[in-house]
């Protein structure tokens, strides 16, 4: 085992930091501190704000992504794993994403719906570096693939979604309006975006499961927005459900191929997740 150095020791402190502020941002978030997301900006990320905007109960996701940023944090405080590879490498990410995460329910909270925009693509594109450095070096064991593949997996997945439905949310806010059918072919539009993100990932990443899943969840909720409650359009939710199996398809395509070789390090197995 490699020397616990005053990096580490800092490292993995300043991520037990980063939780408790974004156990505290959730507070805030969820209404037992603040106002429900979906109550602020003026209702602009409701789940029936937009075409794009995935039905309420998407968001229990969050809920394994919560309790699996939470196992990391106690994992990853661990000597025996404060000193690996995969931690010094994508702790410093993982305490980035959580303050990022708090961050987003704060600045929701004041309206501020396109400054909102900014940080979720931060936090999209913090996530996808720290799941690419995950690519490098196979998980130590069935719960470290589980703790950290599976809570960065799933966190990205649903943060790419998220990312789409919160930049459409701005430009409704915005009084972007183009018009019925305008609207239900730029939602298609966006939902194919995802879709393609989708293959990008699967392509990047190994075809990890815990990735497209997450994609494929708030896809589909997407889908059923749109048949079961209001703006409608069968459209949108047509498209969003061939987008969710788009996803899959091309995660299962690449396990099948066997494509885990991380390419920025070839002579280093990558695991899906």
């Amino acid at each position: 085992m490699a020397t616990l150095t005053r990096t580490d020791q800092v490292r993995r402190i300043v991520v037990v930091l980063a939780e408790i502020f974004c156990v505290i941002g959730t507070l805030v978030g969820v209404g037992v501190l603040g106002t429900d997301v979906s109550q602020t900006s003026g209702g602009a990320l409701s789940a029936d704000a937009t075409l794009i905007a995935p039905a309420t109960t998407a968001f229990s996701i969050w809920t394994p992504i919560y309790i699996g940023l939470l196992a990391y944090t106690v994992w990853q405080f661990l000597p025996k794993n404060a000193t690996t590879e995969r931690v010094r490498s994508t702790g410093w990410l993982a305490a980035v994403s959580m303050v990022l995460n708090a961050t987003w329910l704060l600045v929701t909270q004041q309206g501020w719906i396109w400054v909102s925009v900014v940080v979720i693509l931060a936090l999209a594109l913090t996530l996808g570096l720290l799941v690419q450095r995950l690519c490098r070096e196979r998980a130590a064991g069935t719960f470290e693939k589980i703790v950290v593949d599976g809570t960065f997996g799933l966190y990205l997945g649903w943060v790419a979604v998220a990312a789409c439905a919160n930049v459409t949310a701005a430009f409704v806010d915005g009084d972007v309006d183009l018009g019925s059918a305008g609207n239900q072919v730029a939602a298609v539009v966006v939902v194919l975006v995802a879709a393609a993100l989708g293959v990008v990932f699967a392509a990047r990443f190994g075809g990890r499961w815990a990735v497209a899943a997450a994609m494929a969840w708030g896809l589909s909720w997407i889908a059923v927005g749109r048949l079961t409650d209001e703006p409608k359009s069968t459209a949108t939710a047509v498209a969003a459900v061939a987008a969710a199996v788009i996803v899959l398809a091309a995660a299962g395509r690449l396990r099948r191929d066997g494509a885990l070789v991380d390419t920025a390090s070839p002579t280093r197995g990558r695991v899906s997740a």
